[in-house]
């Protein structure tokens, strides 16, 4: 009776342990997703006077210096050999690849329309969460992904608010690309811990980064306003290092399909950011897109495991 007892009470130890770490990469999950729905609308803001491939470059060359600065100061060792093809594979999916392709994006189109595309996200997370994390939903979670897909599918389709195929383009390679960052960083956490994966996969990024960024820098700087240096400001500091630190926990602690889930939230705060700062026209379309989305979600979250 005693060693019944002392089993039930692992078992509610394990599961309390269990609820825990859940609730703790949820609000880490916010909390990154949170910083992020500002990337849109300050990438805008800046390629309107930067060039994207300088933006993409520079933006990753600020944040590479700071998370030098904090890997030093810290005493980080270097990653052992494997972890290097995952950290190049974090840094070609959110270092390079997201960022250019959305500063390549937003010359086409408006920041509300791409933010849109943020709803692939989940999807494309969780995909790449079960190929290389090893995660299994129940077969109810990708049928309401899948729907929210097909809601955001349509919506691009009708080509509206600002929109251009060739922007669409470069979103939806975008959000493949932010997908598989996603899913490696997320894997590479549990072993190293979010900031250092986020400051190491800068620092694999940095000499061609580094080498891009002089590259194109102008030859004649031009005149820039304010907001696009703070814009770049942000876009360094918080989209491509602070934000990641929280997001790459919420992912590994909450799991990378369920706490993946989160993105589909950000197009609601990004669209207010966008209609904020930039006074971009918020069409009732897309409120009814991210209403339907929403619910396709909070079902995808319930069968996640």
């Amino acid at each position: 009776m005693r060693s019944e007892t002392e089993k039930n009470s692992v078992i509610v130890r394990v599961s309390d342990a269990g609820a825990q770490r859940s609730a703790q990469g949820w609000t880490s999950g916010f909390l990154g997703m949170l910083i992020f729905s500002g990337s849109l609308p300050a990438t805008r803001l800046a390629v309107l006077e930067f060039e994207p491939l300088f933006l993409t470059a520079m933006r990753a060359v600020i944040a590479a210096f700071l998370a030098m600065t904090a890997l030093g100061v810290m005493r980080q060792r270097w990653p052992q050999r494997h972890d290097l093809m995952p950290l190049v594979l974090v840094a070609v999916g959110v270092v390079i690849g997201f960022p250019l392709l959305t500063a390549l994006a937003l010359q086409h189109t408006t920041s509300a329309h791409a933010l849109v595309y943020i709803g692939l996200l989940p999807l494309a997370t969780a995909c790449f969460g079960v190929l290389r994390g090893g995660e299994r939903p129940k077969a109810a979670f990708w049928l309401f992904s899948m729907l929210g897909g097909v809601f955001v599918a349509a919506f691009a389709l009708s080509q509206g608010a600002g929109g251009s195929w060739i922007g669409d383009v470069f979103m939806v390679a975008a959000v493949l690309l932010c997908g598989l960052g996603y899913a490696e960083g997320a894997i590479l956490t549990r072993k190293l811990g979010g900031w250092q994966v986020i400051s190491w996969a800068l620092v694999v990024a940095l000499p061609l980064t580094a080498a891009v960024a002089m590259g194109s820098a102008p030859a004649a700087w031009p005149q820039v306003s304010l907001g696009a240096w703070l814009s770049l400001g942000y876009i360094s500091l918080f989209s491509m290092w602070i934000g990641f630190i929280f997001w790459y926990r919420g992912l590994a602690l909450g799991g990378i399909a369920a706490v993946g889930q989160l993105q589909l939230l950000q197009p609601f705060f990004g669209l207010a950011l966008a209609g904020l700062i930039l006074h971009e026209t918020i069409q009732p379309s897309m409120i009814a897109v991210m209403a339907g989305v929403l619910v396709c979600v909070y079902g995808a979250k319930r069968f996640s495991r």
